[in-house]
């Protein structure tokens, strides 16, 4: 009974927060018959504000770690955030009546990171006394960037597979064109090369990425402080309103799978998690990895994007349901992943010991 409370509580928590609270705004507005609208090249402005400041903000932190000591953790990171998509993809993006696009996108989600999960299981440790690594706030766009573009790129394989097997039932082309021209074990490496360099080219992946590389390799910093640090709040919540009145016009659609995605959102975060917290215990046995690093791994895996995802998501896959991803990452898989973060504390402290 007490963990049903503190899972109704941190959900009553999140509703107050932006993310989740604008929303549900754009929901009601759209509900109401509002006429409320955002012009698409102001839309547009600020997506791409909004990945930059992300992407910066990651490259700074990445730049001031140790590289030597980053390399192993930042590779588990990224191999985490690849595995949640492709568990997200043939578990939730195989269910039936649940749209391909919607699941891989909600996969997207949960196979990035939540930096305020991040900072309160941080704020936890410390409250506990428990040392950490440094350089762990630049493990997550290592997680964050290779989940959303796995998402992505998987997203458009599967729907370029479906148009060709459409094609090809009308008599105008075969996969592979016939002659298996690309084709290797099954697989065409021309059209993954294709959605691979269109998913790089995209205007969301495109700003984060460049965002990141200037972080790292520039000084940003001053701009930074004094620009898209504080736009940034602002701008997400009118980002958030848009894709509420979205979602609303779709919500329809989830009806009849809306049990598939409460399911996901309760039980993801604790399976990617575990995911998680088993990558950290091989680092830390090859690396020194602290216990306290572990757990913060294992709550990086366990949160779901709440700041980089949704915009990159609306941007690379308009056809995605923003009330199907964003709902059920925000609204379930965050209050489930902060209440996790107990669980890998006491799991950190009986396979390592703090």
């Amino acid at each position: 009974m007490d963990l049903m409370l503190d899972i109704l509580s941190t959900m009553l928590e999140q509703l107050q927060k932006p993310t989740l609270a604008f929303l549900i705004g754009g929901m009601l507005l759209a509900a109401l018959g509002s006429k409320f609208e955002v012009p698409e090249p102001v839309y547009k402005f600020i997506v791409i504000l909004l990945l930059l400041k992300v992407g910066i903000g990651a490259g700074i932190s990445v730049r001031e770690a140790n590289l030597l000591e980053l390399v192993v953790p930042a590779l588990g990171a990224a191999f985490v955030g690849i595995m949640i998509v492709v568990i997200g993809m043939n578990t939730l993006g195989k269910w039936r009546g649940v749209s391909h696009m919607d699941g891989m996108a909600t996969a997207g989600l949960f196979g990035a990171v939540s930096a305020s999960t991040l900072a309160a299981s941080m704020a936890v440790l410390d409250g506990e006394g428990i040392a950490y690594e440094g350089f762990i706030g630049a493990l997550y766009p290592f997680m964050d960037v290779a989940a959303l573009v796995t998402a992505i790129v998987l997203a458009r394989m599967q729907a370029q597979r479906k148009s060709a097997l459409s094609a090809a039932s009308g008599g105008t082309m075969t996969m592979g064109g016939g002659s298996g021209a690309g084709m290797q074990g099954g697989v065409d490496w021309t059209m993954v090369k294709g959605i691979l360099a269109d998913t790089f080219r995209s205007p969301a992946i495109s700003a984060l990425v460049l965002g990141l590389a200037l972080g790292i390799f520039a000084r940003p910093d001053a701009v930074y402080a004094s620009f898209y640090e504080p736009l940034f709040r602002g701008l997400l919540s009118i980002l958030m309103l848009i894709m509420g009145m979205e979602a609303w016009s779709r919500l329809a659609e989830m009806r009849k799978v809306a049990h598939a995605y409460i399911l996901y959102g309760l039980t993801a975060p604790l399976v990617h998690g575990m995911l998680g917290f088993g990558v950290g215990l091989i680092v830390h046995h090859v690396t020194g990895f602290s216990a306290g690093g572990v757990v913060l791994l294992s709550v990086m895996a366990a949160s779901s994007s709440d700041i980089s995802g949704p915009p990159t998501m609306r941007g690379a896959l308009p056809e995605a349901n923003p009330s199907a991803y964003v709902g059920t990452s925000t609204g379930l898989g965050t209050p489930v992943a902060i209440l996790s973060i107990p669980l890998f504390m006491a799991l950190a402290d009986r396979f390592i010991g703090f």
